[in-house]
């Protein structure tokens, strides 16, 4: 039961180190997308960024034809 404590005090102690520092760091400023322009055309990080920039296309559009049937079916 004490390791448990100690190493979950650990963790936690570790947690918000981490969020301090990345707070302060750097990281706000950076721009994903210009920097997965950057990477060479088959890496891996590359397509999953691309993947979900289509993804997220393809739901706002869903998303557009559901409110217009939505209004479709609610006006008549």
């Amino acid at each position: 039961m004490k390791k448990l404590l100690i190493i979950g005090g650990a963790v936690a102690g570790a947690a918000f180190l981490g969020k301090r520092l990345a707070s302060g760091s750097r990281w706000k400023e950076v721009d994903f997308g210009r920097l997965v322009e950057r990477m060479p055309e088959d890496a891996p990080p590359r397509w999953i960024f691309r993947n979900v920039s289509a993804i997220r296309d393809n739901t706002d559009r869903i998303l557009e034809l559901l409110e217009s049937d939505d209004r479709a079916v609610t006006a008549s």
